[in-house]
């Protein structure tokens, strides 16, 4: 048996990187509260895109080996069918968002079709990894070089999230004649009785306190405000139709420090549910800004989070 092992030690190593590599692509792929990927047909498209990218990396190790350097092309190839995928990805989601009664915002979108691009990068990291051990050591090396890989996938695949950045707390909605606010935070003017009347008895309200200068211009951001409002209105509801804009969910600076003033009329109002959603929604990446990171403000306040 080790006899025959080590006689084809590179096609043992390009089965356990592709294996390996497709357990990693398993091991990301989620379909969630955002219903994306869709199942079952969009789990096919992107565990399709996982086997090749597996079949690449597992592959290119064994090539290399022997010199053949041709490899690196199919690699480079690759990536650009992978950038093509998060082009895919940008312009479905798009076409969706304009259905949707609260929309994902283009920054949320971007988030989405980066992570499904770089998620098939972790993939072939994996299948390399463990078809290079394989090959250069043996095929228990592998498999525990592989077992390593998809630890790193799996930390590597979720980020920050706004807990990291915000404190959140529960805060009052007040209708002061037609003037809507939350806490002391100005939202919108509201004309119609009957709208005044939908948000004293449905409204909810909660106020995000930055915890540094860094999670106050992130907060600040309108497509981190937007992927909020999306997160609270798919997981929680939302108490309106299409045409109503007094009814739509709104998130709101206060100028002076910072807080984040945010607005929901829920199908299920319950206040510490929608604490938590906030608290989990993630920080996206294209959001995040760091000013305290610059040379003139290194004596400012500390990184994010």
């Amino acid at each position: 048996m080790l006899q025959y092992l080590d006689q084809n030690k590179h096609l043992i190593g390009v089965l356990l990187g592709i294996v390996f590599g497709i357990i990693a692509r398993l091991l990301m792929l989620r379909t969630d509260y955002r219903q994306y990927p869709t199942y079952p047909h969009g789990r096919i498209i992107h565990i399709s895109l996982g086997v090749i990218a597996a079949a690449l990396g597992a592959v290119a190790v064994p090539a290399l080996y022997n010199k053949d350097y041709t490899a690196i092309t199919f690699l480079s190839l690759a990536a650009q069918q992978f950038r093509d995928v998060r082009k895919m990805e940008r312009e479905t989601l798009t076409k969706i968002d304009s259905m949707e009664l609260v929309s994902r915002g283009s920054t949320y979108i971007e988030g989405i079709a980066m992570v499904f691009e770089g998620r098939n990068y972790l993939v072939i990291m994996s299948a390399l990894l463990t078809s290079l051990f394989a090959v250069l050591f043996n095929v228990w090396i592998g498999i525990l070089a592989g077992g390593v890989s998809l630890l790193l996938v799996e930390w590597l695949k979720s980020g920050k999230s706004i807990s990291h950045i915000a404190e959140v707390v529960s805060a009052p909605v007040i209708i002061d004649g037609p003037d809507l606010l939350v806490d002391d935070i100005y939202i919108m003017n509201v004309g119609l009785k009957s709208n005044q009347q939908i948000i004293a008895e449905r409204g909810i309200g909660y106020i995000l306190k930055p915890i540094n200068a860094n999670s106050k211009v992130t907060l600040s951001n309108l497509g981190q405000r937007q992927a909020i409002l999306y997160d609270l209105a798919t997981i929680m509801g939302v108490y309106r139709d299409d045409g109503e804009p007094a009814l739509i969910p709104m998130a709101k600076l206060d100028l002076k420090d910072g807080r984040l003033a945010v607005f929901l009329l829920p199908q299920e109002r319950d206040q510490d549910k929608g604490k938590e959603v906030i608290l989990r929604v993630p920080i996206l990446e294209s959001a995040v800004r760091m000013p305290t990171e610059a040379a003139v403000n290194k004596k400012g306040a500390g990184e994010l989070g």
